[in-house]
């Protein structure tokens, strides 16, 4: 049984790697107390603000107090996480929930461990969005039929929410074709005219907008109310090695995302830390909510929007993916 338990989750792997990039290191945050006792832990992230608790808690001394030393690693996207969670390469990832609705449909054994980030709420206000540039002729989400649209990783909850937004302002939602592209590079994507829009987070939206590029749909608002967007997880196999450390991690998290909500100044510094935004910019920047708890009836949205778009041929239970 666990030849063929092991054998599964290897096949797995493979199969989902295809769906993301690799890893490189993230700048080490500095500040936080160290202790020769520590437990190391890796944490896979994307170098986007929805991640910025991580690095406040470790400045912070979040992890530390739990007896925690977190070494983070960077990746285009929550596809390319995964794999990396489930092969034991790290100990934590950070993914958009589609992705690990995806993953856990086909039987990996993931666990979510804590809530990432979530929308604000507000068509306009948003930290996430799909951008064109100023003389495009896409006006609306529906216009973005036809038309070729950047996400950070195929088939995950960018490219899911903008069908939701074209759905919403009655558009033909099929007819869209998208690219994969990391954040850091769809900006002069756009610029050149190899993509008619990109679907960019925080850093990359308010650098679009202060360079003139357009907002035509908060597609994460357009989604579902309060959506929770992405979370913190573990495997199965780590839960069941490691309770412990995966308690403290989890008691760190809460910490940490706490402290992001309580201090969004702190929020906007330590982006300098691991993008390239201008500081200039950081004043300018529309934050995520970082929740204490997971909307699992927004969730319920994203597996409905999934079997919708083909992701997934059936739901799957979301208990056996939450804590």
């Amino acid at each position: 049984m666990i030849k063929i338990r092991a054998a599964l989750i290897a096949a797995s792997v493979l199969m989902l790697a295809a769906c993301g990039g690799g890893t490189a290191g993230a700048p080490e945050a500095s500040g936080a107390p160290s202790s020769a006792a520590s437990t190391t832990v890796k944490v896979s992230v994307i170098p986007i603000v929805d991640v910025a608790p991580v690095y406040l808690g470790e400045q912070q001394g979040f992890f530390a107090e739990e007896g925690l030393k977190l070494e983070i690693v960077s990746a285009q996207g929550g596809a390319a996480i995964v794999p990396a969670v489930v092969a034991g390469q790290v100990d934590f990832g950070f993914s958009n929930f589609t992705s690990l609705l995806v993953a856990r449909s086909k039987n990996l054994p993931l666990k979510v461990v804590a809530p990432g980030a979530g929308s604000t709420g507000k068509k306009g206000e948003d930290f996430g969005g799909v951008v064109v540039k100023a003389d495009s002729p896409v006006k609306t989400a529906a216009d973005l039929a036809g038309k070729k649209v950047a996400v950070n990783t195929l088939n995950n909850i960018n490219d899911t929410t903008v069908r939701a937004s074209i759905r919403a302002a009655g558009g033909d939602a099929k007819n869209v074709s998208f690219v994969e592209l990391a954040f850091p590079d769809m900006l002069a994507a756009l610029d050149n005219g190899n993509v008619d829009a990109v679907q960019v987070v925080e850093p990359f939206l308010a650098t679009a907008l202060k360079k003139g590029d357009r907002l035509v749909a908060s597609n994460y608002v357009d989604t579902a109310p309060e959506l929770t967007i992405a979370g913190y997880f573990t495997s199965q196999q780590t839960l069941d090695a490691k309770p412990d450390v995966v308690k403290k991690f989890t008691a760190a998290m809460q910490k940490s995302l706490k402290y992001a909500t309580d201090n969004p100044d702190a929020v906007r510094q330590v982006l300098l830390k691991y993008t390239k935004i201008d500081q200039a910019l950081t004043g300018e920047l529309t934050l995520p909510t970082f929740p204490s708890e997971i909307n699992t009836a927004s969730l319920q949205t994203l597996a409905d929007l999934a079997v919708q778009d083909g992701l997934l041929q059936a739901a799957p239970d979301l208990k056996e993916l939450l804590p």
